[in-house]
């Protein structure tokens, strides 16, 4: 049996995590070249663990992508994120369809998985949409990012700045070309904006984004309504956004009190409530911020972006199916109830082994990592300690999120692997990453005697 053979009659899943593998081999060899780095070497568990950033639209990184990376490494690092975001397959598949190819049932069903909440007959019509809509939105990102940048540098430093962010921004990556990421430019309406806007618009997903595209053009002609995948989405981000940001003005109000102008003081929470559920941007000093708030942006990071978008985490739609469930349970309902549809008992039951297995998974990560710094006698300094660090880090790597309290450039090489390790879980999907190991098949149907356990 050829390998060709072989990929053809693999399950989805792994064939999806082999396309990001292989991505990641690709952008490691790469950055590997003496002219992708200004020092013309870097050692291969960071070109490993940069590479891997990318791809998994993280954002981690123990190198200044700005300072340690020459003009080619940064446009590598540009096309990793860009084809991390969209992903191999869905690039894949539209080549194939431009230059007139066939494209196997199995490559279909990985888009399926991927851009779908509900079986596609027009799963093409929906890729499409969305290399149109990631160019179109990115184009205008950069634009308006250069009108920012543009009193500040030559028109073409301008120019490629805006490009690189506005592709970081959309695909929730959080690469940044500036040391501080954007912590200069904390008062600044337009890039605050622009960033924000270009996170929410790439995390919320292209299945929302389609289903939104459909109704606005279509509500006119016919009645067209929003799907229930949709409105979720819509609804939990909304409330995500809008909480975060009013815990964060409360927890860091005696910080946000001391800055310049009023519009450091709105922009700043709001940046943040946005940026740390995946792109990994920041405004302000992460290491600075209080136990209560990082703990807070933990359990944003934790649940993400939403489905079948760049980002990473247990998805907006686990969050409000765990809520809802709970609700439901304590009004003793028999069924949960969304914008009047009822949920099938088989994704109540996924939203919860998800849940479990992100959980399960955060905690084996953080424990393999301590214990390798404690027989190698590794010591992260920090002041506040290293559980807290190691546990924001891992979350901020399962999330794709690339926010850090700034001990991710003294891992040792245990450290940057579990975390590389962790990115690309979190990327693929925990669900996903099991079913290749554990096997996708549905069990024997073999079915015993109840017998009850005292729970609780």
């Amino acid at each position: 049996m050829t390998i060709q053979s072989r990929i053809l009659k693999s399950h989805p899943s792994t064939i999806l995590l082999a396309s990001f593998l292989l991505v990641i081999a690709a952008g490691v060899l790469l950055l590997e070249l003496p002219v992708s780095t200004v020092s013309g070497h870097i050692a291969w568990v960071d070109a490993l663990f940069t590479a891997t950033s990318a791809v998994c639209v993280t954002g981690l990184t123990v190198l200044d992508p700005g300072s340690a990376f020459t003009l080619f490494g940064q446009c590598v690092i540009l096309a990793l994120i860009q084809v991390g975001g969209l992903g191999l397959m869905t690039i894949s598949v539209a080549l194939f369809r431009w230059i007139g190819r066939s494209v196997s049932f199995r490559y279909r069903m990985v888009l399926q998985d991927v851009f779908a909440h509900t079986p596609r007959a027009d799963i093409f019509g929906l890729l499409k949409s969305v290399l149109f809509f990631t160019l179109t939105v990115e184009f205008i990102g950069a634009a308006l990012l250069t009108i920012h940048w543009r009193r500040e540098f030559p028109l073409d430093q301008a120019a490629y700045r805006a490009i690189f962010h506005s592709v970081s921004a959309f695909c929730n990556a959080g690469f940044s070309l500036f040391p501080d990421s954007f912590m200069r430019y904390s008062g600044s309406t337009l890039l605050n904006v622009t960033i924000c806007g270009l996170i929410v618009i790439g995390g919320i997903g292209f299945p929302v984004l389609y289903d939104l595209q459909n109704w606005l053009s279509g509500r006119k002609r016919r009645r067209i309504r929003l799907s229930i995948h949709t409105k979720t989405v819509l609804l939990t981000t909304s409330i995500l956004i809008l909480a975060g940001a009013f815990m964060f003005a409360f927890l860091e109000q005696q910080s946000l009190s001391t800055a310049p102008s009023l519009s450091h003081r709105i922009l700043a929470p709001l940046f943040q409530s946005i940026t740390c559920r995946t792109a990994g941007f920041n405004t302000v000093d992460i290491g600075s911020l209080k136990e209560a708030t990082l703990a807070l942006m933990i359990c944003l990071m934790f649940f993400g972006a939403s489905p079948g978008s760049c980002g990473g985490g247990v998805k907006t739609t686990t969050l409000a199916l765990l809520v809802l469930s709970i609700a439901g349970w304590l009004r003793r309902a028999s069924r949960v109830h969304v914008f009047k549809k009822s949920i099938p008992r088989a994704t109540l039951d996924r939203s919860v082994t998800l849940t479990l297995l992100a959980i399960g998974m955060i905690s084996l990560i953080v424990f393999l990592i301590l214990a390798g710094n404690a027989v190698s006698g590794h010591v992260v300094a920090g002041p506040r300690g290293s559980f807290l660090g190691y546990l924001f880090e891992t979350v901020s790597a399962f999330g794709t999120v690339g926010l850090s309290m700034g001990i991710t450039p003294d891992l040792n090489v245990w450290g940057k692997l579990m975390l590389a390790l962790m990115m690309i879980i979190g990327r693929v999907g925990v669900l996903t990453f099991a079913y290749i190991f554990a096997g996708a098949a549905a069990g024997n149907g073999i079915e015993y005697a109840e017998e009850n356990l005292m729970v609780g």
